[in-house]
């Protein structure tokens, strides 16, 4: 056995050692983060200039401050109208890496590391001033600030991941991003909660790196305070309540129109069985003078999307009340605006929600929201305005149903006191002017700054 003086020297000389490997790691790493920004700022003078020189002549007497804008939707959607004289697009071409269907397994940990990558790509396009973040991309933050002297500000619409998927796959509970066959696996789930914990954790620290943190609504800001560590600031997104707001509330039909993607997490099986219940329990809703359709309104992006709708077509089939709904895909804004003022009541049934624009769009229009009891619309829209209702919630088959029948039985006086109402707290709180103020407000230091 070594003397105690040995392995007292051995211990030492150990942590000498691990303590120059260290140094050594992170002179390296300095180093090499601090060549990579300056090989990164050289070429980004050239890149500036090719973007900014069509926009402004005076470029280099004058430099103007470049905000980079990501974001997925557009004019064709939300009818924005763009002046080109202060707007540079510049295409990506790696936005293959963020696809959900590039990753079948670990498919957060694969988006968020893609997002490395088509981070990369922007910040070798240009270097804006302020890079705003409207996607969720968290795990570009730390990239951004390390490598450019841009400040980081996100817009955040959903969490990557929230303490509800936690508990769903803590629970065991089959849903949409937890795999049935992983829920009935003890193994498996346990693993999935441990995979889920530590991505939060990173998911978390990369949020911190943001100078400047909105969120659009109570929920998320919930979410995102507790995971990264900060006091976001609520800004509601913006809707067109103006145009909205001059639909007639005179003449509606009876019909129910639903707005939303086409995609798994807005339930829409949940809102044929609904409607189901509404027709087999008033027999009178299915056909004559008071007769109820459903008008199902969304976007189809993939063949996942037309996979799904052609499954609700079948189970509409199924329920035996196909007579009584209509499909509306990849419908044009004016389209949409058409079925909104023909409408009497709008349906979404999404849990959790983060938002809920969509709820916003039918409050502004004039219907009558039914919506989920959770998420942004149960604490930000379908609230109490100057102590009135705007709408009605419920959480299942049954709740759904009644509350349709509710709203479709009212009479018309009592329908519009509600609509008004909706309206007003829809042009109140969620209007493009609010927001586009509150938006400013936000950013002005780093703007003016």
């Amino acid at each position: 056995m070594l003397p105690i003086e040995n392995i007292i020297s051995i211990f030492f000389l150990a942590c000498l050692l691990l303590s120059f490997a260290i140094g050594f790691a992170s002179i390296s790493t300095f180093t090499l983060i601090s060549l990579i920004k300056a090989r990164l700022l050289s070429n980004d003078r050239l890149h500036r200039r090719r973007v900014l020189l069509p926009l402004s002549p005076d470029v280099d007497d004058r430099p103007p401050f470049i905000l980079g804008f990501f974001h997925p939707y557009w004019h064709a959607r939300f009818n924005i109208e763009l002046d080109p004289r202060t707007i540079s697009f510049e295409s990506l071409f790696r936005r293959g890496w963020v696809e959900e269907s590039r990753y079948p397994c670990f498919t957060l940990l694969g988006q968020s590391l893609g997002s490395l990558i088509l981070g990369w790509e922007a910040i070798n396009t240009v270097i804006p001033d302020l890079f705003f973040d409207t996607m969720g991309y968290a795990f570009t933050y730390p990239m951004v600030k390390l490598l450019t002297d841009a400040k980081v500000a996100a817009y955040v619409h959903y969490p990557t991941i929230s303490s509800d998927m936690l508990k769903r796959v803590q629970e065991r509970s089959a849903q949409h991003n937890n795999n049935p066959a992983i829920a009935r696996n003890l193994v498996w789930s346990f693993g999935k909660l441990i995979y889920y914990r530590v991505f939060a954790k990173v998911y978390g620290l990369c949020g911190s790196f943001a100078d400047i943190t909105v969120v659009n609504s109570s929920w998320t800001k919930g979410h995102i305070d507790e995971l990264w560590q900060t006091d976001a600031t609520i800004i509601y997104p913006p809707c067109d309540t103006n145009h909205l707001n001059t639909l007639p509330l005179y003449g509606r039909e009876r019909l129910v129109v639903s707005v939303s993607q086409f995609r798994p997490e807005k339930d829409h099986m949940l809102q044929l069985r609904s409607f189901r219940y509404l027709l087999y329990t008033y027999p009178s809703f299915q056909d004559g003078p008071e007769r109820v359709e459903l008008v199902l309104i969304g976007s189809s992006r993939n063949q996942a999307d037309e996979d799904r709708i052609t499954a609700l077509k079948d189970e509409a089939l199924h329920l035996g009340i196909h007579n009584n709904v209509r499909f509306e895909v990849n419908a044009s804004f004016p389209q949409l605006v058409e079925w909104l003022g023909r409408a009497k009541v709008g349906l979404h049934t999404m849990w959790n929600e983060h938002f809920g624009i969509g709820v916003v769009e039918y409050m502004a229009a004039g219907l009558v929201p039914v919506v989920h009891n959770s998420g942004g619309p149960q604490m930000d829209i379908v609230v109490e305005y100057n102590g009135k209702p705007t709408g009605y919630l419920a959480s299942d088959v049954l709740g759904f149903g009644n509350a349709l029948y509710t709203a479709l039985s009212l009479p018309d006086a009592a329908y519009r006191e509600i609509a008004e109402n909706a309206r007003a707290a829809a042009s109140d709180k969620f209007s493009e002017l609010e927001f586009r103020e509150a938006m400013l407000r936000s950013l002005r230091r780093s703007i003016d700054g």
